[in-house]
């Protein structure tokens, strides 16, 4: 099985009450591939610059990612710059730099045009619909998106949603996409919009999953200490993707699929917070995530 990713490779510039890291690895392409685990072989179509550090995208091809999909164009790499409030809940953007990612258009090898799942991650809707448009016809499409997207690109997000199997977004995005308060409203509502699987996220308060056959509440695994919370969504993507893949699902198929990747990327998510940039992941080993999946099993049983 062959998970294809296409988003963002990029520096993060993060500032904590702790400490204060520079142009570490992020990404929202970086973020995925790692969460994979090394489980399954995770193709990244992204773009970076001429500072870009060739031992960055070493580490990812370390752990099971191709990246040669990731092209390097004349420039700067983008660069985000924030600072999280001690609760590490909220952040303030200090600076965003597109770099060479400001003129990003996605090119997929034409051995990659038959991934099997494809995780379309959070790049301006046009460029997804490209995307979808090279592929040969992936088992399932994923596609993430936000606020920005929802409120400046609407019909080009809305003809991208029709051809979606799972939508990824937070509670607030639920809401703005569709107009709904009730998160079981905005589910609903984004299923006829062409999805028919809603991930909502919901930061340290876990995840909810809408499907064809239920709801799923997912609680978030309880950390000891948060370090940096940047790219977990990410990083439930990622093992989200993973869990699907390793069990051959496709759109066809009923819930429970899906509601064990629910657990899967919760758990490899969980990860990313224990450390800056992509450590906490880079500690994540089979022993780890399989006393942490049954933490998270224990917390949902009665």
């Amino acid at each position: 099985m062959s998970i294809l990713v296409v988003g963002s490779v990029a520096y993060d510039t993060v500032e904590t009450v702790r400490e204060r890291r520079e142009r570490q690895l992020g990404g929202s392409a970086s973020y995925f591939a790692l969460a994979a685990l090394g489980r399954v072989p995770v193709r990244c179509v992204g773009v970076v610059g001429d500072d870009f550090r060739q031992a960055d995208l070493d580490l990812l091809a370390s752990r099971g990612a191709d990246t040669a999909g990731i092209v390097r164009a004349a420039g700067p790499s983008f660069h985000w710059s924030g600072r999280y409030h001690a609760d590490m809940i909220e952040r303030d953007t200090l600076r965003t730099d597109l770099g060479v990612f400001a003129d990003f258009r996605p090119e997929i090898p034409a051995a990659w045009r038959d991934s099997e799942y494809l995780f379309l991650a959070n790049i301006h809707p046009a460029l997804q619909l490209q995307v979808l448009e090279a592929m040969a016809g992936p088992r399932l499409v994923a596609l993430d998106t936000m606020n920005l997207w929802i409120g400046t690109t609407r019909p080009q997000l809305l003809a991208v949603l029709a051809r979606v199997d799972v939508l990824l977004v937070n509670d607030g995005e639920a809401r703005q996409l569709t107009g709904e308060r009730s998160l079981a409203r905005a589910a609903r509502a984004i299923a006829d919009l062409g999805p028919r699987r809603v991930v909502v996220k919901k930061g340290e308060h876990g995840a909810l999953w809408f499907g064809p056959e239920g709801v799923l509440a997912v609680p978030a695994v309880i950390l000891d200490d948060v370090v940096d919370p940047t790219g977990a969504g990410d990083s439930f993507a990622g093992g989200f993707m993973r869990s699907l893949a390793l069990a051959g699902a496709d759109r066809t198929d009923g819930d429970t699929p899906f509601r064990a990747a629910m657990l899967d990327g919760t758990v490899t998510a969980s990860f990313c917070p224990e450390g800056f940039s992509v450590e906490g992941l880079l500690g994540a080993d089979e022993t780890r995530y399989a006393a942490r999946l049954a933490e998270l099993l224990a917390m949902m049983t009665p």
